[in-house]
């Protein structure tokens, strides 16, 4: 049976890629759902899936993060996962996506959960912006911040893998892209350009690009509505499974459960000896 993959928002639900790609489950918002409810819908995902994994953005509201973790306490459980993503809406989307493949493969419920931190790095999440003025996720500069009052001035931003901002024009070139056959799924917002198909597809080994409506954090995220927000990512499960596959599994110490990485993505207890050598490294 395969893990249950939930997400805070319906819009974070891309269409599956496949008939075997199974659909997520929604967690209304806390507003629009009495605590009692929402405990009983979670039970029942726990009683026919035995585990699920719900992929909760960074930038949720904090009464969603809050219920959340209620939830997971007042039923007491250890087979309800939170994990938390950084990307934007639109990556976290197609990262909810690439979780649904996977739960479906052989991999334990440990690894599925684990696997979302894995994942995110292979996503390329970005957005052509009309203002960067209120864009406070990236690092702007003050000169960018300058530009971004300028009348017409377009900006391509990427928040991930690695972080950059380019303004949009003729000299200008993409930024570099994944080393990497993928496919890019695009969402437009209430600006008017076509850079993402025209500058990225030639560049970025793009073999295939999805229509997908702008989730609705979006405009909040990138800190203005004037977007067109884009993420190119692996689109093949065989490909997903061998990356997921190839890295080692361990045990967490405590809760048992098995993951990949330094992190178990159920209880969040760090690999032995992970956070010392983490700390070493930042010491200059």
């Amino acid at each position: 049976m395969p893990t249950a993959i939930a997400v805070t928002s319906a819009d974070l639900v891309l269409s599956p890629t496949d008939p075997r790609t199974p659909a997520a489950a929604v967690l209304p918002a806390p507003e629009t759902q009495p605590l009692a409810s929402a405990v009983a819908e979670l039970q029942l995902l726990v009683d026919r899936y035995g585990y699920v994994v719900v992929l909760c953005p960074s930038s949720v509201p904090a009464a969603t993060g809050r219920r959340l973790h209620a939830i997971r306490a007042l039923l007491e459980s250890d087979r309800i996962a939170l994990v938390k993503t950084d990307l934007p809406p639109l990556g976290t989307a197609v990262l909810a996506r690439q979780l649904r493949q996977l739960s479906v493969c052989d991999f334990s419920p440990g690894v599925v959960a684990s696997a979302a931190r894995l994942l995110a790095h292979y996503i390329y999440a970005g957005a052509v912006l009309g203002s960067v003025a209120k864009l406070d996720r990236v690092p702007v500069s003050l000169k960018s911040h300058v530009k971004g009052w300028m009348p017409g001035a377009q900006f391509a931003v990427l928040a991930g893998p690695v972080p950059r901002l380019d303004r949009i024009a003729p000299d200008v070139p993409p930024p570099p892209g994944p080393e990497f056959v993928t496919e890019l799924v695009v969402a437009r917002g209430q600006l008017q350009s076509d850079w993402p198909t025209a500058a990225l597809v030639p560049r970025w080994q793009v073999r295939g690009v999805q229509e997908a409506p702008l989730p609705a954090e979006s405009p909040r995220w990138w800190g203005t509505g004037r977007l067109v927000e884009f993420a190119a990512y692996l689109p093949d499960l065989p490909v997903l499974h061998h990356l997921v596959a190839s890295v080692r599994r361990e045990t967490c110490h405590w809760c048992a459960m098995e993951f990949i990485g330094d992190r178990c993505g159920f209880c969040a207890a760090p690999l032995p000896g992970a956070e010392h050598h983490a700390r070493a490294a930042r010491v200059p």
